[in-house]
């Protein structure tokens, strides 16, 4: 993950593991929620995000458990991790308040009306 922005997958990815450690089917899961129903990851898709994420020390492993014979890996958002998802949400907050604001504007020149 470079400086610039999360892309909206990961963000959803960090999103998850804020409420609690969880395992790849329950990330997946939770990611359709919060997206409602929008974003669909792929187990090949999530798992090349959890890299990434490991990588740069925004994840790690919480614990592995086995169940029916496989392995279950859970990941934990970091303390960075928490502070980029922060910082990724307060950028978010900003331009959606100035595409808000330009919006109204352009409602009220639409209508006649000084903004």
């Amino acid at each position: 993950m470079s400086d610039r922005g999360l892309r909206e997958p990961a963000f959803l990815v960090l999103t998850s593991l804020a409420a609690e450690p969880q395992h790849g089917y329950a990330i997946i899961e939770d990611v359709l929620r919060i997206s409602d129903d929008r974003v669909r990851l792929h187990t090949g898709s999530l798992y090349a995000i959890l890299d990434r994420l490991r990588e740069t020390g925004l994840i790690e492993v919480d614990r592995e458990e086995v169940v029916a014979s496989r392995l279950r890996r859970y990941y934990r958002i970091t303390a960075a991790g928490a502070e980029r998802l922060a910082e990724e949400t307060r950028a978010l907050r900003r331009h959606a308040d100035a595409a808000a604001l330009r919006l109204r504007r352009l409602g009220g020149l639409a209508q006649g009306g000084a903004a």
